[in-house]
């Protein structure tokens, strides 16, 4: 708060900001929250209007257990620079694995089916959203937002999205049915994955890392055209060098979090 970084606006909602000083020596501030309750199953959800956009950013609304990777992480929001699509993931030990009938169901499988991050070079099991061409980044903001929701029962994991325009009346009144909702972006069947075995105490997690190990790779930096448009050979530099880049780029604004805490056993 000192640095300016947190408020409530007259809305009532919580913005997350990035320092904007023009050139810092080492890292740039952001914001990254967690929340005070372990949960074991149960249904998160997240209302947003406005996600971290642009070169550098790499915003994230995630969850994560103790042991990592042993008691699981489950990445329901993520994405890096000017990426158009969410990606889904989780991240488990040795033995969690997608079924080949999912992949043609769901979101578009970004890796292998195995989702155990020490033999995938952590990148466990992703899912990008195929159903929904405003789920993250810039046509997410334009939209006004939207919901997604995390699912975690006896049935597996599933993370939903529903656009501004889309939100079904039980999530807006308080009162959310996932079994009546369309189908999910993405979902970890548990037949291949026990929720219970690969999942355990986790806790939510809403952050906008700058760089880091995705964004600020060669290839996330030079792939996504951020080199040649920004003229930084490397993320680090251009974050370090420009923080007028992050005035509205990197913001989180109007997110409403909150978890229904009971099991859905």
């Amino acid at each position: 708060m000192s640095n300016k970084l947190i408020e409530i606006n007259s809305a009532g909602n919580a913005i997350l900001r990035v320092d904007t000083t023009p050139t810092v020596s080492g890292n740039r501030k952001s914001i990254r929250l967690h929340n005070r309750n372990i949960f074991n199953g149960g249904l998160l959800i997240l209302d947003a209007v406005h996600m971290p956009i642009g070169c550098g950013t790499w915003p994230a609304f995630w969850t994560n257990g103790p042991d990592w990777p042993n008691k699981g992480e489950i990445d329901i929001l993520e994405g890096v620079h000017n990426g158009p699509i969410n990606q889904v993931s989780i991240h488990t030990g040795i033995g969690c694995t997608i079924p080949p009938e999912v992949l043609n169901a769901v979101g578009t499988l970004n890796g292998g089916p195995n989702c155990a991050s020490h033999q995938t070079a952590n990148q466990g099991c992703g899912m990008q959203d195929r159903f929904s061409d405003n789920s993250y980044g810039v046509p997410f903001n334009k939209a006004g937002g939207g919901v997604y929701a995390m699912k975690w029962d006896d049935s597996g994991i599933s993370v939903y999205f529903f656009s501004r325009d889309k939100i079904p009346d039980d999530i807006t009144n308080g009162a959310p049915l996932p079994d009546t909702w369309p189908k999910p972006v993405a979902n970890y069947p548990a037949a291949n994955c026990n929720p219970w075995q690969f999942f355990k105490d986790n806790f939510a997690i809403i952050n906008t890392t700058l760089c880091g190990d995705w964004a600020g790779s060669p290839g996330a930096w030079n792939g996504s055209g951020c080199a040649a448009s920004t003229g930084y050979s490397t993320c680090e530099q251009f974050v370090r060098q420009n923080g007028q880049a992050f005035n509205e780029a990197c913001e989180w604004s109007a997110f409403f979090l909150y978890q229904l805490r009971q099991c859905l056993t």
